[in-house]
Parts: structure tokens; C-alpha cells; sequence
């Protein structure tokens, strides 16, 4: 039984030796040229000017919360697909009131404006 994993140990195995010997060429063969802007702290496409505990806006997180909601849907969607076949009528109306469901969502999403960016 444990024979059945050996392909994924090798896998893991050439996986971590390419990391180490790529990290290790890099600090090696790369280019040591440090610098002030170079080394200073970079954020969002613009210098950092006040304080990291900074009040962010609600829309960021609501951005993120949707994006991970809808990742995550989909997340849910390829195993469905995988055995769509086997699972016949009940499967595709499971998923057909999970789509339901994450179309009102996504419906009333739009509706209160949770998608527009001023």
C-alpha cells in the first residue's frame, strides 16, 4: 500500500532539492547590488507614508471576503465535475441550487453596490 505513494514522495523529494539548489545558484551567481530605494519598505505601488496601523477603508475587505466567497464556490465546482457522470440526477440539481443560490448572492451583491469602486 505504501508502495502506491512512493511516486509522491519523489515528487516531493525532487520538488525540494530544485528549491534548495535554485535558492542556493541565486544567493551565489545573483547580483549584490543593495541600494536605499532597493532595501526600503514597498507597498501597494507607492511609498509607505503613514503609519501600518492605518485605518483601511471597508471596501478592501469587502473585495477580499468576495473574492475568497466566489474562489471558493468555484473551488467546490471541480470535484463536482470530476464525477458528474456517477452522481446522475441528484448531483446535477444539487449543484444546480448551489449555482441558484450563488447567483441570488451574487444579485444582491451587485444590487447594494458591494461591486462598485469609487
Amino acid at each position: 500500500m505504501l508502495a502506491n505513494y512512493f511516486p509522491v514522495l519523489v515528487f516531493i523529494l525532487v520538488g525540494l532539492i530544485a528549491g534548495v539548489v535554485f535558492l542556493t545558484l541565486g544567493n551565489i551567481l545573483g547580483p549584490k547590488r543593495h541600494y536605499a530605494e532597493k532595501d526600503a519598505p514597498f507597498e501597494c505601488g507607492f511609498e509607505a507614508f503613514e503609519n501600518a496601523r492605518m485605518k483601511f477603508d471597508v471596501r478592501y475587505y469587502l473585495v477580499a471576503i468576495l473574492f475568497i466567497l466566489f474562489d471558493l464556490e468555484i473551488a467546490f465546482m471541480f470535484p463536482w465535475a470530476v464525477v458528474f457522470k456517477e452522481l446522475g440526477a441528484f448531483g446535477f440539481w444539487s449543484m444546480f441550487v448551489f449555482i441558484v443560490i450563488l447567483t441570488i448572492g451574487f444579485i444582491y451583491e451587485w444590487k447594494k453596490g458591494a461591486l462598485e469602486w469609487e
